[in-house]
Parts: structure tokens; sequence; C-alpha cells
């Protein structure tokens, strides 16, 4: 099948290729959204070891390493909810592309993921390149009357 074939979608001519790289593009947020909340979860030891020297656990706790348990416990949570609320922008952001709504929303968690180095960064930019193309900014209109 050719990959230049104009396809009717919304009322708007888009090519099958543009049509097949959203779909992939969505893939690719759903298995980026899997691996980051999987890796969101690594600082629980951290928290884990935080609220053990706080409880006094260790035998060497004293009251001065109390506030090393608390840096703990800040920072595992700090980044646990960072990495999950990326993790659920991801998969918004595939439901979106799949769904070709929500245009600038797509656009913004695409350029927030290219920080996330370094599979973050490689969908993001294929996703920036894909969404500022002309053809694809027509599919996330709304249909024509």
């Amino acid at each position: 099948m050719d990959k230049d074939v104009r396809v009717m979608t919304n009322g708007s001519a888009a090519t099958q290729r543009d049509l097949d790289h959203l779909r992939l593009l969505s893939i690719f947020h759903y298995v980026l959204c899997g691996i980051t909340a999987i890796f969101s979860c690594l600082p629980i030891v951290h928290l884990i070891i935080g609220v053990a020297i706080v409880s006094g656990e260790f035998e060497t706790s004293t009251p001065d390493s109390r506030y090393l348990g608390w840096g703990f416990i800040i920072f595992a949570v700090f980044f646990i909810l960072v990495g999950w609320l990326f993790a659920i922008s991801l998969f918004f952001a595939a439901r979106f592309l799949a769904q070709r709504k929500h245009y600038t929303c797509c656009l913004v968690i695409a350029a927030v993921s290219c920080i996330f180095m370094p599979f973050g960064t490689i969908l993001g930019v294929f996703t920036l390149v894909t969404l500022t193309k002309e053809s694809v900014k027509r599919l996330f209109e709304p249909p024509r009357r």
C-alpha cells in the first residue's frame, strides 16, 4: 500500500503516513508511560530507609539523624510523585494522540518529555516533529459541518 495515499479524516485530507505516525506515537507513549511508572517506584527504597531512620529502627539513630531520615522521606515522596504525574500525563497524551484531540496538550507533553533522557527525549523530538506538520495539525481540528 502506498504511504502517500490521501485519506479523508474529519473533513480534512491527510496522508496514510501521518495517520500511521500518530498511531505509532500513541503506542510509544503508552510504552514510555509504563516504563516511567515502574522506574518511579525505585525511590520507595529511600522512603523505607527514611521511615526506618525516623522511627529509630537503626541502632545508630540519634535525634540529629532524624533530620537525615526526613530528608530521605521528602526526597523519595517528591520523586515518586513527579514520576507518577509524568506517567499519567504520558498516558493521557497517548490517548489524545490516538483520538486526535487536544493538540496543545500533546505538544506540551512532548516538549516536557524531552527532559527525561534518553527515551523521553527521542519520543518527544519525534512527537514534536510530527505534530508541527501542517497536515497533522489539521487532523486535530474539529470536524467540519
